[in-house]
């Protein structure tokens, strides 16, 4: 007999970040009071669930964001630094398509190879830790389900491997809002398939899922 287990990617909340800031994995960047009412809300939507296994990002908006799921399932959040943001030379800087830093010469340079990517954490090195993260969480649920709070970049690379789809992609059309699950299934160690949802999307306000946000 075969054993299910459910690994959910949950990328966090909204940050509060008036000025665009790429804050990649600066501290001090925490929810704003929408992020808090987002998780707020997954977590509600997971009250029934059979979770029995939460981990973090060690990032404040990561912890934040797992804390209501913590407190209602009276778990605890195990902090792991392999689902930390991926690390970008953009770190600290505006960031965007026609303002910030992609309108001064000197980081033109670093956009030279999208494939790898030139200006950040290689895909692949993501996609490794992301999975070896996946693993553990699957041996310390098997049989149940695991939680992950982790980051777009992160999550997104995690399913593109899983997928067997290029890593190399537009960040505008990535399928990872706030707050939203990539949940994979697993029978024993066997990867059988992923789904997304979004248990926050009616928070989200439309120009925020069109606008992109680095280091998120």
């Amino acid at each position: 007999m075969t054993t299910k287990t459910t690994v959910h990617l949950m990328r966090h909340g909204e940050v509060h970040n008036p000025l665009g800031v790429l804050y990649g994995r600066i501290a001090g960047y925490n929810l704003s009071d929408l992020g808090h009412e987002m998780a707020a809300k997954v977590a509600d939507s997971l009250k029934d669930a059979d979770i029995t296994h939460l981990v973090a990002s060690p990032l404040e908006r990561a912890q934040q964001t797992a804390r209501p799921l913590a407190d209602i399932l009276k778990l605890d959040i195990h902090t792991d630094d392999r689902v930390i943001e991926a690390g970008n030379k953009f770190e600290g800087k505006t960031f965007g398509v026609g303002d910030g830093a992609l309108r001064r010469p000197q980081n033109w340079w670093l956009m030279r190879n999208p494939v790898r990517p030139s200006w950040g954490e290689p895909y692949k090195e993501i996609a490794a830790r992301m999975r070896a993260a996946v693993v553990d969480a699957r041996e310390a649920a098997r049989g149940h389900e695991a939680v992950i709070v982790s980051h777009q970049l992160p999550v997104w690379t995690a399913r593109r491997s899983y997928e067997n789809a290029r890593f190399a992609h537009d960040p505008r059309k990535r399928q990872c809002s706030l707050a939203s699950l990539t949940t994979l299934t697993f029978e024993d160690d066997a990867f059988m398939g992923l789904t997304y949802s979004e248990p926050a999307g009616d928070l989200i306000p439309e120009a925020l899922r069109k606008k992109f946000v680095g280091g998120a």
